[in-house]
């Protein structure tokens, strides 16, 4: 009979410790190896943690440190605290490209013990550009109290800083939606703030003048917005083919070359006429690659008039281009949208010859239109504030042209065609939904594609054989967009005395609201001027996962029991589950078995 010896305590502990010890070096040796190649991985469903390619060859890129200051920290809601986390964990993730050149803190602009030191820090944050929030609290004794926050950023780089608002204020969303929405976003405006401050971007950008358009200060707001970006100007045709492109003439083949000098031209509201030179050449600036804004009236009517008067005649307003967009794909219609969802005027209801008093009213000839949320255009955008708004109506088969609409009216709308009588007088009948039966009339559309010319067949043959006018019969690729408001790009103008400023475009002077005009408009020039790194970067989307608030309430006590009770209950049976198999591990080593 032979005994087998078995290890004795001491064997079976110096065996733990070189077994430990093996693991330890092959964990060490892993993380060797694994620290000269890099990579990452997103279990999320929706890739929260995963930068867009523009964005990883943007930090690459960095040649100076990117100091990011976030004001936004000390006790704050829960909504802020996911908001705060989310830009943490975004600028965690910069590091991991950019490494030192991502620098940032959070900055709490209440933790000043000094009030005055308080006021200053605010007032310098707001000269600045960032955006207060108004907070409401609940104190020791339950009083309310109210705090202002700043949910947004300066960032820093080369010597110069810009600041970021990162917070959403959509007006047609609720609060947890907006702060959803600014979450998704924090990647796309912190890296389009480091583009600006890079000077990324370098195309030029024309307002066209000559027939009536809106004047320099009346697009004020929304030309500084893109003078951050592009090289700005303003620009008259003057029947001129080499305003808006240069002819180069080459040498040795004597051929002539087309260089547009712009990159995009905005047509913003034009009063007068285009004559057919001017047409030809914007058309021919299109055929080689030109981009046009097109932000035209399809009715004549100004509110300014019924500031005189109770009413008016709207009357079809001739612009001499319907020709020209319904060639390229586009109808700007001679109506006027009326819709349920409006905005504001103060009409005076006071009595002739009494005091005047103005009173708030909705008034359905200034419908908030609704962005495409489906498009990177408008995706995240506020409602935008239309004033005497056409419908505009993609046209044509053309296969080489793709149309998406990108603002449309409520569910509740209708259109009324010219001429008509627009009287302040409808202020005072109810509004009832039932006679609104059209939904979502399109307001704009962005038209892509290879545009045939609208002068094709049309020039004299000798014309064709003409090498200075260098006639081009289809575009290359290139972009079109139409938009029935030629006041969705105009902001109002404060005068005082001889001293004009503008105001913010898409500010409403009588509600205080601000609507999303600059937004929608800003996004629609970066996305026709870059178009691919544009998309990529405002393709991220982050599902709203909400708790059941009637649920939570109704069942309070169940939840707080279980999420206390349940994590105790399990590792206590784990901890039994453990103490049981060793002891049975062990008995069974120092057996001797015969």
């Amino acid at each position: 009979m032979e005994v087998i010896k078995t290890p004795t305590r001491k064997q079976f502990k110096n065996q733990s410790y070189r077994d430990l010890t093996i693991l330890l070096l092959i964990i060490l040796l892993i993380n060797y190896i694994a620290s000269y190649f890099f990579f990452r991985i997103d279990l999320t469903a929706e890739k929260r943690y995963t930068l867009t390619e523009t964005t990883k060859n943007i930090l690459k890129n960095l040649n100076d440190i990117v100091y990011v200051k976030i004001y936004l920290d000390g006790d704050l809601p829960y909504g802020f605290l996911r908001l705060k986390k989310g830009i943490k964990e975004t600028l965690d993730e910069f590091r991991s490209y950019a490494g030192d050149n991502i620098q940032y803190d959070f900055i709490d602009p209440t933790s000043l013990k000094d009030k005055k030191a308080q006021k200053d820090l605010q007032k310098q944050l707001y000269r600045m550009g960032l955006m207060p929030t108004n907070i409401q609290e609940k104190d020791k004794d339950g009083k309310i109290i109210q705090r202002i926050i700043f949910p947004g950023a300066v960032i820093s780089y080369a010597g110069q800083e810009i600041a970021v608002n990162l917070l959403k204020n959509n007006i047609s969303r609720t609060p947890e939606e907006n702060l959803n929405a600014s979450i998704e976003e924090i990647e796309f405006s912190l890296i389009q703030s480091i583009r600006k401050l890079k000077n990324d971007f370098g195309q030029r950008i024309a307002f066209i003048e000559g027939h009536g358009e809106l004047n320099e200060w009346e697009v004020a707001d929304i030309a500084n917005a893109l003078s951050e970006y592009y090289s700005v100007e303003r620009v008259r045709i003057d029947s001129q083919i080499s305003s808006l492109s240069a002819r180069i003439i080459d040498t040795t083949t004597q051929n002539i070359r087309v260089q547009n000098k712009y990159d995009l031209i905005i047509i913003a509201n034009p009063r007068q006429p285009f004559n057919e030179y001017d047409k030809y050449i914007i058309d021919q600036y299109i055929m080689y690659g030109g981009k046009v804004i097109w932000i035209i009236d399809g009715v004549d009517a100004n509110i300014d008039s019924l500031a005189y008067h109770s009413s008016m005649i709207g009357t079809i307003h001739n612009l001499n281009i319907s020709d020209q967009l319904f060639k390229y794909g586009a109808r700007v219609n001679p109506n006027l949208i009326q819709d349920v969802q409006c905005a504001i005027i103060p009409v005076n209801t006071a009595l002739a010859g009494n005091q005047p008093q103005f009173t708030p009213a909705p008034w359905i000839y200034f419908p908030l239109l609704l962005p495409n949320t489906e498009h990177p255009v408008g995706k995240n955008v506020n409602v935008v504030k239309g004033q005497f708004v056409s419908s505009v109506d993609p046209v044509g088969e053309e296969p080489d042209i793709k149309k998406t609409i990108l603002l449309t009216s409520s569910l509740n709308s209708r259109v009324i065609n010219a001429p008509m009588q627009i009287s302040l007088g409808i202020i005072k009948q109810k509004i009832r939904p039932e006679f609104f039966t059209k939904s979502y009339l399109p307001a704009a559309v962005l038209l892509e594609g290879r545009f045939k010319s609208l002068y094709l067949n049309r020039l004299a043959p000798e014309m064709y054989a003409y090498k200075e006018i260098a006639f081009k019969e289809e575009s290359f690729y290139t972009q079109l967009a139409i938009i029935g408001d030629g006041d969705i790009i105009r902001n109002h103008v404060k005068r005082l005395g001889l001293n004009q400023s503008p105001l913010p475009l898409g500010y409403d002077r009588y509600t205080g609201e601000t609507f999303g005009n600059k937004e929608f408009l800003m996004n629609l020039i970066s996305y026709m001027l870059d178009s691919k790194n544009f998309t990529e970067l405002h393709s991220k989307s982050i599902q709203l996962r909400l708790l059941n608030r009637q649920l939570v309430d109704e069942y309070r006590t169940h939840i707080q029991v279980i999420n206390i009770m349940l994590p105790v209950i399990i590792f206590v049976f784990i901890g039994i589950g453990i103490t049981y198999f060793r002891k049975r591990k062990f008995s069974k080593k120092y057996m001797h078995h015969e």
